[in-house]
């Protein structure tokens, strides 16, 4: 017959050990992507040194990080494809106009930006942004290619993403950091 004492000592422990497996996948990913970066969101004037789009591929952007758009007297529209291809404002899927938006990305996919001023889409203030699914994390592969019949332009590059980002570094860091502590409570408790 087991004693209370370790008893209750396996049960802290398969506690400690189900909330810290609960918690890992929230750290692991989660970067917050600066649109714009410096500059922010806003209409292009040719002087930059590239699109929105030709950023968007230097990036791997997972489920659970967010775009943070800075801007002023504009807008940020979510938009379907065919809202994006044609700069059509009448129907986004969501709209911010607050200034200083986030959106986090909910899964996979691709997802379109567009400005909700007039002529400002057309102007090349618009944005692709294709959010890997989990099953690629870690995998470095190609982006796959447009929807056929797209305007391929618009895309910018969109061939490998190689580019890394520090979210996914800092993940790393982050999950063995944890996986320490962890380590050094079981042993504790033995």
């Amino acid at each position: 017959m087991a004693s209370t004492s370790s008893t209750s000592s396996a049960f802290l422990l398969f506690s400690i050990i189900i909330l810290f497996t609960a918690s890992v996948p929230n750290s692991v990913s989660s970067f917050r992507f600066e649109v714009g970066e410096e500059v922010g969101w806003k209409m292009p004037n040719g002087e930059e040194p590239e699109t929105y789009n030709e950023w968007a591929a230097q990036n791997r952007f997972q489920i659970g990080d967010t775009l943070h758009f800075k801007y002023q007297n504009d807008s940020v529209l979510v938009v379907s494809f065919a809202d994006y291809s044609n700069c059509n404002t009448a129907n986004p899927v969501s709209k911010f106009e607050d200034g200083s938006s986030v959106f986090r990305f909910d899964r996979s996919g691709f997802f379109y930006f567009i400005s909700g001023q007039p002529g400002h889409c057309k102007s090349g203030q618009r944005l692709i942004v294709r959010v890997m699914h989990p099953s690629e994390i870690g995998v470095s592969s190609p982006a796959p290619a447009p929807a056929d019949g797209a305007d391929r332009s618009d895309y910018a590059d969109w061939g490998p993403h190689a580019g890394v980002n520090s979210g996914i570094k800092l993940g790393v860091v982050s999950f063995y950091a944890s996986t320490g502590i962890l380590f050094g409570l079981i042993y504790l408790f033995i």
